[in-house]
């Protein structure tokens, strides 16, 4: 097209050459047609013209190449567009999710930590309702216990952990037998003697020289005195626990049960 336009222009300047230098010819003396100048001008407009359509066609091409460029940079970008949108909906669900969970173990956490607050309750019951044995131990690991349950800073885990530690502890208490040497106060007296504790089912006493012997009252809660009587199965029950004596069976005075 842009040929086709040039030729025509191109062919109409140079026709119009050819007429004013066959009319001046005529004439016999150049520069005397009166057509001359007319037609000069109209070559300079003509090409005038044409140069502005080169310079129409350039930038008509360059438009349209940027033209291109931007279209496909749009279309790139809604894809971007798209592609962010589905990310942002995935992460919306995500963070949905996330709450969800951390309200759940918001609340887990709250029932975990009651739940060990009971537990440790009855834990703290049984310790002060049974024999006497390893008072100040016992009383530290449950005081220790309270503390660590009361820190937000410790996971419900380790808490856990720990209580069921203690747990094992007083569960074992029940199959052990040991001797140990203590004060104890049987009526109104203050006496120096050797414990017996068998399990969790009894505690009985004995002077260092075995002529007293005497046993837990769990109901009055207070060492008692035994009869004479029984003097000699307790003396052979404390031999048999620090493994002077043979094992062997025997019957112990166990008292009264507990209502």
């Amino acid at each position: 097209m842009k040929l086709k336009q040039s030729s025509v222009v191109l062919a109409t300047a140079l026709g119009l050459m050819l007429t004013a230098d066959q009319v001046a010819a005529q004439n016999g003396a150049p520069g005397s047609n009166p057509l001359e100048r007319p037609v000069t001008e109209a070559v300079e407009t003509a090409t005038g013209t044409q140069q502005e359509l080169d310079d129409w066609y350039q930038e008509k091409a360059a438009l349209e190449v940027r033209h291109k460029a931007a279209t496909a940079n749009i279309t790139y970008l809604e894809d971007r567009l798209a592609f962010q949108r589905n990310v942002k909906t995935a992460l919306a669900g995500d963070i949905g999710e996330l709450k969800r969970r951390l309200e759940e173990a918001d609340r887990l956490q709250a029932v975990i930590q009651d739940t060990l607050n009971t537990v440790l309750g009855r834990l703290e019951t049984v310790v002060e309702n049974d024999l006497p044995f390893l008072p100040d131990e016992r009383r530290q690991r449950l005081d220790s216990l309270a503390r660590l349950n009361a820190r937000t800073d410790v996971a419900p885990a380790e808490k856990l952990r720990r209580l069921l530690e203690a747990m094992l502890i007083e569960a074992q208490y029940g199959s052990t037998v040991e001797v140990v040497a203590e004060n104890v106060r049987v009526a109104g007296r203050d006496i120096h003697a050797d414990i017996l504790r068998i399990g969790r089912l009894a505690m009985y006493w004995r002077t260092p020289d075995g002529k007293e012997v005497g046993t837990w009252d769990p109901v009055a809660e207070k060492w008692q005195i035994l009869a004479q009587g029984e003097r000699r199965v307790i003396n052979r029950a404390f031999d048999m626990a620090v493994h002077v004596r043979p094992t062997q069976l025997i019957s112990l005075p166990l008292g009264r049960i507990q209502p």
